[in-house]
């Protein structure tokens, strides 16, 4: 930035008690008044408001850092990149215009910043703090005021991250409620959606939100969250009361960002990036090629957990690693039983999946990884023993401390070129760019879950909520009772249409190998280069994607609970004529399937009768 351009925005931002930042098409608008000595702010699509006039809140060491404030100075910048993802699509885009705003407390005699991001697809803000010295204790209460009118799916915190989705006016969520984010939020007028959220969170307490009772949520740092069920059952009371006192932290402070997505439709909400975005890029040191780093493998995995599958020993793991090998699948997972074996036993099993070009993941308890010195110990051994990747389990909390770990453990996992998939986990925000070594994660009522009634309505749910900002360890496919009441076609659906880089399906392979299905399960990828969510989606009501891996595009469907007739238009496709192999709903049984082959083009047209929990799966081939 030139030296005189830098003066003007001086000078003018001392008088200055508006300022708009908008984005790049200049649709999207993240407007700042500095109004009643508090640090207020609106966004505007098209010139309407998608989120009312809120306050940007922050205090440090128990002191209103945002109060009686005055605005110093404006720098502009710009961000327009594509970086290769593994996810949704292939390629992502990161373009942006930004501002960091320079303000000043003088009561307080402190200066601070917050940085502002507008994409086509959303806003971000962020406090930055400068280091003081001494360690400083942040807390934050900014607001998200909503629209009336608009309708919100959320859960609450008692199972951290794994729970079931409520849908709700935002104006009927009572005050004191919980919501964790994401919280995808429906525009009153059908013009679009909203997901607020965080991103880069790293040296920080996680975020959670809290109703208002007026139409709002309010942030909230971890120290204020009700300690979850599953923590509360692994570490106690004690360690529960421990971590709700507000962390510290040393050097400049820069919070997460502060995510408020803006999306025209379903099919933008599951493909934005501002997310991962806002995560710093991988360290080359660690990843030289990012994602493209030649030990970072996405791909599809045997699980023995679910659905049976012999005895927890060497021949029945070898016997796990042969079916993953003959159905095309890239690993095998083992649970905690693998930790008794002797290391001979798990060198043979290694040495006998690498033969098949399958890799060996292993469960490890977070408890025993929390010093430096038993974190470098375990993944050295994993990485002697010829381990492909870790499943680390239990985290269970957004403490500061928690949080640390994560960052500990995917970087001492990748100086020994593991790759991580954590459970028990919190929600994903953007990292899995800065740690391309994490494959996936939990934070999702999954598969798991065995007394759950209504999947079919969570399944709809999942892909327009937790699914958006990033990987969830569903576990999907069961062909046994744990599908409840979708069908077998709409099982097959589920791995197409639920994001996860390490594909872990939940039926034991042997089943997968017996059913009528096998031919399609095993040509479907974990990662996608183009995803176009289709009509007549509907959150909670019914999951229609396209996907193309290459030139093979796949067609998937998840029905809610009430049976549906449409048509879906296959423009999607390129020109030519393409084979099309078909997984359908037997109407007489759930299940069963129906299969059949056709040929199709662009211009045609499928016409769908799904029943309740019904599903399908089209793979068109040229």
């Amino acid at each position: 930035m030139k030296p005189i351009l830098v003066l003007a925005l001086l000078l003018s931002a001392m008088v200055a008690k508006s300022v708009n930042i908008k984005s790049p098409d200049g649709d999207l608008c993240f407007q700042l008044n500095v109004e009643n000595k508090s640090i207020q702010y609106q966004i505007l699509s098209d010139g309407k408001p998608v989120l009312l006039t809120s306050e940007l809140r922050m205090s440090i060491d128990e002191k209103e850092l945002s109060k009686d404030v005055s605005l110093k100075s404006i720098q502009k910048y710009r961000v327009n990149e594509t970086y290769p993802w593994l996810g949704a699509h292939s390629i992502a885009t990161n373009h942006a215009n930004g501002a960091v705003l320079e303000f000043e407390n003088k009561a307080l005699q402190k200066r601070f910043s917050i940085d502002v991001r507008v994409f086509n697809d959303g806003a971000a803000y962020r406090f930055i703090v400068p280091d003081n010295g001494k360690a400083q204790t942040p807390d934050e209460s900014s607001t998200f005021i909503i629209p009336q009118g608009f309708t919100a799916w959320y859960h609450g915190l008692k199972g951290h991250y794994e729970d079931v989705h409520t849908k709700s006016l935002v104006s009927d969520i009572a005050e004191g409620v919980w919501a964790a984010a994401p919280v995808t939020i429906k525009r009153s007028d059908d013009k679009g959606y909203l997901m607020i959220t965080e991103a880069a969170l790293t040296n920080y307490p996680g975020m959670a939100l809290q109703s208002n009772g007026k139409s709002g949520f309010v942030l909230q740092l971890a120290h204020k969250h009700p300690a979850s069920y599953p923590y509360v059952l692994r570490y106690g009371d004690e360690n529960a009361k421990r971590l709700s006192i507000p962390a510290t932290i040393k050097g400049e402070i820069r919070t997460p960002w502060r995510v408020v997505a803006v999306c025209e439709n379903l099919n933008a909400l599951v493909n934005t990036d501002i997310v991962q975005n806002l995560a710093p890029a991988p360290d080359k040191t660690l990843f030289p090629q990012g994602v493209k780093t030649d030990w970072i493998k996405p791909g599809r995995a045997v699980w023995r957990y679910l659905d049976g599958g012999g005895e927890a020993n060497l021949a029945t793991m070898k016997d796990f690693s042969r079916m993953a090998s003959e159905m095309g699948f890239e690993n095998n997972i083992l649970e905690g039983f693998w930790s008794r074996w002797p290391d001979a036993d798990l060198k043979e099993l290694v040495a006998y999946s690498k033969e098949r070009h399958v890799g060996i993941w292993v469960w490890e308890h977070s408890k025993r990884l929390q010093s430096p010195m038993a974190q470098d110990s375990f993944f050295e051994r994993c990485e002697r023993l010829g381990f492909t990747g870790v499943k680390i389990d239990f985290l269970d909390h957004e403490a500061k401390e928690v949080i640390d770990l994560y960052d500990q453990l995917l970087k001492g996992a990748a100086k020994h070129h593991l790759m991580v998939n954590f459970h028990g986990s919190n929600k994903p925000t953007g990292m899995f760019r800065t740690w391309p070594n994490e494959m996936t994660r939990e934070a999702v009522r999954g598969m798991e879950t065995s007394k759950m009634v209504d999947r079919a309505t969570h399944h709809t749910t999942l892909p327009f909520t937790r699914m958006v900002v990033g990987n969830a360890d569903y576990t999907p496919l069961h062909f046994g009772e744990r599908r409840k009441n979708t069908t077998w076609a709409h099982q097959l659906a589920s791995t197409v249409i639920f994001n996860s880089d390490l594909l872990t399906f939940a039926a034991n392979p042997q089943t997968m190998m017996d059913n009528p299905t096998r031919k399609m399960l095993e040509r479907i990828p974990s990662v996608w280069d183009e995803t176009i969510v289709l009509a007549p989606s509907e959150i909670g009501k019914i999951a229609v994607f396209a996907r193309r891996k290459g030139d093979v595009w796949f067609l998937a469907g998840m029905n809610g609970v009430e049976a549906k007739s449409f048509s879906i238009p296959l423009k999607f496709l390129d020109k030519g004529v393409y084979k099309t192999d078909m997984v359908l709903d037997n109407k007489n049984d759930t299940a069963s399937v129906t299969l059949g082959e056709k040929e199709f083009k662009r211009t045609d047209e499928l016409k769908l009768d799904l029943t309740a929990g019904g599903g399908f799966v089209y793979r068109f081939s040229k």
